[in-house]
């Protein structure tokens, strides 16, 4: 199982944030209006998310750094530094 969040281009993970910010806010922005029935578009905002705000800006910062850091430990201490080749 990956535990990376990262899309394969940007555009593609800030159309998700998109959608998902949009469903979640329309969600609640219409309760007033329509009742409880409108807590129905939630679910899919966190699924556009891919479970909550927060894994969606880890993904964007993965996305954003992805070829461009790497991790290199030594001797029990890791360093997060420039790829190599750029």
């Amino acid at each position: 199982m990956s535990t990376s969040y990262a899309s394969k281009s940007l555009s593609a993970h800030l159309a998700r944030g998109i959608v998902g910010f949009g469903l979640i806010a329309a969600s609640l922005a219409l309760a007033p209006v329509v009742g409880w029935i409108s807590l129905l578009a939630l679910p899919a905002g966190v699924l556009a998310l891919r479970g909550c705000p927060t894994c969606w800006a880890i993904g964007l910062v993965q996305t954003v750094s992805r070829g461009r850091l790497e991790r290199t430990c030594e001797d029990g201490v890791c360093r997060l530094e420039p790829a190599r080749g750029r």
